[in-house]
């Protein structure tokens, strides 16, 4: 049987775009300003992201300044993003108040209580949100910084509401901010690349977000298309042999050390 999707009658607010508010005036006001100093950027594939109504938009993850990156390119392009983010980062002073207040949620990772992330989600596309993920769930574990096997959230959520999902690509942030580093590199400026590809037709598992096997198919379908868009971004395939976190000896989440090839 078949999950239904949203059925969502959207309307955009009049007068200011989509989740305009406060925070996300301050983000771009001073935040993309400091950014600025350490960072130039070249957005490709505005023309795919909707401009109004729920879509999911997902992305690689290659260092933990992803977040501003990815959010100032759907930022300047008309949609402000709605993300579930780990819990911890909204324990840091500051920032996880501005986290709150711009409408993001936190997730508690590897717990019994990380499957309320999915209802959290599936509220944002009900009122309309635009919603960022990371179908990795966390930094990718490949020492090349190439997407890894991902989790199948992304998947089941694309399944069971049947909003539109846009594959986005990044590169460049790693370059600024190594992962699980805590040092900028600040001089000289580091061109930030990032695209949006064609939106994803996940209709042949539409019903079947209970099958572990299609999901895990569905999942593989999403991250090969944000995989290709990175093989444009930086000029080259990726290896043959995709890492695997569900096979491999490294911690599923958390800081490990990582030796670039």
């Amino acid at each position: 049987m078949e999950s239904a999707p949203l059925n969502i009658s959207y309307a955009p607010p009049k007068g200011k775009p989509l989740g305009n508010n406060v925070s996300f005036a301050i983000f771009s006001r001073v935040v993309i300003s400091l950014m600025n100093l350490i960072s130039k950027h070249e957005w490709q594939g505005a023309e795919n992201i909707p401009k109004d109504g729920p879509v999911i938009v997902c992305c690689n993850h290659i260092s933990y300044y992803d977040p501003l990156v990815f959010a100032r390119f759907l930022y300047k392009n008309g949609r402000a993003p709605r993300f579930l983010g780990k819990a911890s980062i909204f324990r840091v002073p500051v920032i996880g108040l501005i986290l709150r207040k711009a409408g993001q949620v936190p997730v508690e990772r590897e717990t019994k209580d990380a499957g309320a992330a999915l209802v959290h989600a599936r509220a944002f596309l009900k009122a309309g949100h635009m919603l960022g993920v990371y179908p990795e769930g966390t930094l990718t574990r490949d020492a090349n910084y190439w997407p890894m096997v991902a989790k199948t959230g992304l998947a089941r959520l694309a399944v069971m509401t049947q909003a539109p999902v846009i594959p986005v690509a990044q590169w460049g942030a790693q370059e600024v901010l190594p992962a699980y580093s805590k040092r900028f590199k600040l001089f000289p400026r580091t061109k930030l690349q990032v695209k949006a590809g064609a939106p994803l037709d996940f209709s042949k598992w539409y019903g079947k977000e209970g099958d572990t096997e299609a999901m895990a198919e569905a999942t593989a379908y999403a991250m090969a298309a944000i995989t290709s868009i990175l093989e444009e971004l930086r000029g080259e395939k990726r290896p043959a042999d995709i890492f695997d976190p569900h096979t491999s000896a490294l911690p599923r989440t958390g800081n490990f050390k990582k030796k670039s090839k």
